[in-house]
């Protein structure tokens, strides 16, 4: 019997929420007491039934999100749209997407981008590719 009273207060100590941020602690009260909901000013939704869809909603604080969705050549859905939420800062990030057969592709100031090639990397490359035509393998 006091095993299962154990077990059921595990179970109910497990099952409680978890309140943390991204460092896994636990949010103080200041911050739960500041929380607010944000209003939906927008909420447009469209199924064609067809494969083609749209939707857009946007909240009270700038967040925007914008998609429409077309039948793909392979079975997929296309969608194309965009995101729009703020920063910290006061200003909006943004970011246009395409995901489609070819993947998805995403792009805004806010993505990192790799450095450029060095000329000897672009050279080798060059090099390699002209092999390649040649026919020369290894």
């Amino acid at each position: 019997m006091q095993l299962l009273v154990v077990a059921a207060l595990v179970a109910v100590a497990v099952a409680a929420p978890q309140f943390g941020n991204q460092y896994g602690n636990q949010f103080d009260r200041r911050d739960r007491v500041n929380y607010r909901p944000i209003a939906i000013l927008r909420d447009d939704r469209q199924d064609f039934g067809d494969g083609n869809f749209n939707y857009q909603f946007e909240t009270e604080n700038g967040i925007n999100v914008n998609a429409r969705g077309t039948p793909g050549s392979k079975g997929q859905s296309n969608i194309e749209g965009y995101y729009r939420f703020p920063l910290d800062d006061g200003t909006f990030a943004e970011v246009r997407y395409i995901a489609d057969e070819f993947g998805f592709r995403a792009e805004s100031p806010l993505i990192p981008t790799p450095h450029p090639l060095p000329a000897h990397a672009i050279e080798q490359i060059r090099f390699a590719e002209e092999q390649r035509r040649r026919g020369i393998t290894y």
